[in-house]
């Protein structure tokens, strides 16, 4: 059991602040938080019993554990001659006919030992947790063959039992691109009636992710892929209108999947709809640093209430597992209020990518014990450190962990 007392405790329960005063205590057993009052009469009542580790904030703020609901953790191989290309002003869709992208990750992550995934994954999480990540979302898609796929997912759920590193939510992404040595129909046709089968017997991932761009997926294809996959059981996630908008927005709204990610190019009227049907945006603001794209209009955003999340898409063209990073570039480059970026890491993420034992991504009693330490008195600050963590330590699902 852990009683902790906090100092200018902060927490995102909804669109309106929800802000402890200073002097408030947390009692946390297991991997719960059982109580939240008064410090001094909680220290009281348990500051004394030897069986309870307590703990000072030492007057830094706090703020729930942050959510990472959408990431390519799992891969080998190393691109990064690709930002040469890309200066010379090739697209992403020439870097890929030229033998990079997705396919050269692909043959790397194929060559890998589940042995080699499994400390690769393990190295990425640590450094996401020094960051304040307490759960993250997985997408398989860089084995686009059933072997490998499958692998990925064991894998991801191998390091999610880890008591050490966040807790992961599995997405089976096989539809991430089409394989060198297989025409695109024929894929199509392996990922219905082969991959998906295969994945499903397997039981780890929670959902199905698609990359519905032109010259990837079509709107058709994807249409087809999602509707198998939930009919056999998986949640729908999409990629859309990252290059252009190409109509993923509408079949995501169509199909009233969890979240439709990227979204640059997605049309106000796309989004209404996409709210309308309960449909979550995930802007990733790490995608367009990385590759030099404008940013999104986040003022027409909340200008229509347009829920969204925030997540790293960490993946081998954007190799950041850092949200208080992200968070940095939407307060200060984007001017969001660092109350609706943290919102959008945590309560919103929570909707996105769910803890399998509880509420996450909030500060309340009965929710996980995810909670992250600022080394300020000032909340705000995890949005100002893009550059080294903002946190002094992290409850990790009931465990105390210093950085």
């Amino acid at each position: 059991m852990v009683h902790f007392s906090t100092s200018g405790t902060t927490s995102r329960p909804s669109i309106e602040n929800s802000v402890y005063p200073v002097g408030k205590g947390i009692i946390i057993e297991g991997d719960k938080i059982i109580t939240i009052g008064d410090s001094e009469d909680l220290e009281f009542e348990y500051g004394n019993d030897s069986d309870h580790l307590v703990i000072d904030a030492e007057g830094g703020a706090i703020i729930p554990g942050l959510i990472d609901c959408h990431s390519h953790l799992l891969w080998s191989g190393d691109r990064s001659q690709e930002v040469r290309w890309r200066l010379e002003g090739k697209t992403y869709r020439d870097i890929s006919t030229m033998g990079g992208g997705i396919q050269s990750t692909v043959d790397a992550t194929r060559s890998s030992s589940k042995g080699e995934l499994h400390k690769e994954g393990y190295v990425r999480l640590r450094a996401a947790l020094r960051s304040g990540t307490t759960h993250m979302e997985v997408k398989s898609g860089y084995g686009l063959d059933t072997k490998t796929e499958l692998d990925l997912l064991e894998v991801s759920s191998i390091l999610s039992s880890d008591e050490n590193l966040p807790t992961l939510d599995p997405t089976w992404m096989g539809a991430h691109d089409t394989p060198k040595e297989m025409t695109h129909e024929a894929y199509i046709d392996s990922l219905i009636h082969e991959q998906l089968p295969a994945i499903v017997d397997q039981g780890i991932a929670r959902s199905a992710d698609v990359f519905c761009e032109p010259g990837w997926f079509s709107v058709e294809e994807s249409e087809d892929i999602l509707k198998a996959s939930r009919t056999a059981g998986l949640n729908l996630r999409m990629h859309i209108d990252e290059f252009e908008e190409s109509g993923g927005g509408q079949l995501a709204a169509e199909l009233k999947v969890q979240t439709a990610d990227h979204a640059y190019h997605t049309s106000l009227d796309t989004r209404l709809n996409m709210k309308e049907a309960g449909v979550m945006t995930g802007f990733l603001p790490g995608t367009p640093y990385a590759m030099g794209d404008p940013w999104p209009n986040m003022s027409e955003v909340h200008e229509y209430g347009i829920p969204y999340t925030l997540a790293t898409d960490f993946n081998p063209n954007c190799q950041t597992l850092s949200l208080p990073f992200m968070a940095s570039l939407m307060v200060q480059r984007c001017r969001v209020q660092p109350l609706d970026v943290l919102a959008a890491m945590t309560v919103n993420a929570a909707k996105s990518s769910p803890h399998t034992n509880g509420d996450h991504g909030i500060i309340q009693e009965g929710a996980i014990a995810n909670i992250n330490i600022l080394d300020s008195p000032n909340w705000e600050s995890f949005s100002l450190k893009p550059s080294h963590t903002p946190f002094r330590a992290t409850i990790l699902n009931g465990k105390f962990m210093t950085h």
